[in-house]
């Protein structure tokens, strides 16, 4: 009886070890198929999002091209307009006429701003921007800021201070001037009475700029959105002398450059008190390189044979006229085969060159400077014009010796720019 028993209980534990096998075999069977559907699912997704990045950065890309191009295409009636009303302000005007031609001065200077801005924007977001970070003095910095504000500041009874100790920073000079000059600007723009404070402190090995106003200052519920596109706030701050609104922009730049750079940036404020936007910079450790000394600006252009290569009739007839109210002898053509011809016909070998980067029929101003280079045996200063924003088009124009100027062109960097060439 007992090896029955024993027998039996042996068989019976054999079953039910094989029972359990098998059951776990069916769990690890599912829990594999289960993983293995996991795990599909996971690629699936991870291709989805592959794809939605790869669209993402495609429809970024093309937004900035559409930018780029619109752009060029505001920009080149606006350069026109621009170079027409400063011809016409040479001109005697009455009293009545001068006021319109201000504002409409200004209503330019207002669409060329938020065109600017807009493709600042779009190049920001596409990463386009490279920071070129270099040892700023930043006493003088703010100091020239100051300086521009201050007209600004005193029309609206508002003082201006600055407090910087001797530093030198770590930044894109161009970003970094452009972050504070909104800031600046903001802060004026926002401030009925008291004053405006530009102040830098001593962090460590950081310098934190903090721009101070006794504005209106930002309730809390807005302090999320100000840095935001089109965001001018509620507030009222005496507007900004002119009567004029922002355009909502400024802040939104700041945030971009501010991230571009590096620049930790922060905001404080209370209502009816004012507002504390800080930007936090690292102290330089290599000196400031200095300056180079201004070169001589001659005054006149008085028989200067300029050329013009514009393939936009507005713009040419509006640079002609300029240029001849300057006292400038001007020959104006489309492109380079009228240029040709004009030579062939005896004109006279011109003294400086005035040329749009893009012509008709895909051509382009460099090749016009190569022929007359070419073909005229004194050298050549060229100055090149163009409303594309593109950096191979600089990177061009500084490999052949090229000034550049962008559209709008601004009639007295022009004939600065004129001068000091033909000097």
């Amino acid at each position: 009886m007992a090896h029955v028993e024993r027998s039996t209980d042996q068989q019976g534990g054999a079953y039910a070890l094989f029972q359990t096998a098998i059951t776990l075999e069916g769990r690890v069977r599912s829990r594999t198929e289960a993983l293995t559907g996991l795990m599909r699912e996971l690629e699936r997704s991870n291709a989805a999002l592959v794809s939605a990045k790869e669209e993402a950065e495609t429809a970024n890309r093309s937004k900035t091209r559409f930018l780029a191009a619109a752009s060029h295409d505001l920009l080149q009636p606006l350069n026109a307009a621009r170079l027409s009303l400063s011809a016409l302000a040479d001109l005697p005007l009455a009293p009545e006429a001068g006021a319109i031609a201000g504002q409409v001065e200004r209503g330019l200077q207002t669409i060329e701003d938020l065109i600017k801005t807009l493709l600042d924007i779009s190049k920001l977001d596409a990463g386009i921007v490279r920071p070129e970070v270099r040892a700023l003095a930043l006493p003088d910095l703010l100091a020239e800021l100051a300086e521009s504000f201050r007209p600004f500041a005193e029309r609206k009874g508002l003082r201006l201070a600055v407090r910087c100790p001797d530093v030198a920073v770590a930044s894109d000079g161009v970003l970094l001037r452009r972050i504070l000059q909104n800031l600046v600007s903001n802060a004026v723009r926002y401030t009925g009475a008291g004053g405006v404070l530009l102040v830098a402190r001593p962090r460590g090995g950081e310098i934190r700029i903090d721009v101070i106003d006794t504005g209106c200052g930002i309730g809390t519920e807005e302090r999320s959105l100000v840095f935001d596109e089109f965001y001018r706030g509620g507030g009222k701050g005496g507007g900004d002398g002119q009567g004029e609104p922002g355009l909502g922009l400024g802040l939104s730049i700041v945030r971009r450059m501010a991230a571009a750079l590096d620049h930790p940036l922060a905001l404080a404020s209370r209502p009816g008190h004012g507002t504390r936007v800080s930007l936090t910079l690292p102290v330089s450790v290599v000196p400031v390189e200095a300056a180079p000394a201004p070169p001589p600006v001659a005054t006149r252009l008085s028989g200067a044979h300029v050329l013009i290569v514009e393939n936009d009739a507005s713009t040419a007839e509006a640079l002609r006229r300029l240029l001849q109210n300057w006292d400038a002898e001007v020959s104006a053509f489309r492109d380079l085969a009228g240029v040709r011809a004009a030579l062939a016909a005896g004109l006279r070998e011109p003294d400086i060159l005035v040329l749009d980067y893009h012509l008709d029929d895909g051509a382009c101003g460099l090749d016009v400077a190569a022929y007359l280079r070419a073909v005229c045996p004194a050298p050549l200063p060229v100055i090149l014009t163009t409303a594309d924003y593109a950096p191979e088009i600089e990177a061009r124009a500084d490999l052949l010796g090229v000034e550049l100027m962008r559209k709008p062109v601004k009639p007295a960097q022009l004939r600065s720019l004129l001068t000091y060439m033909l000097a």
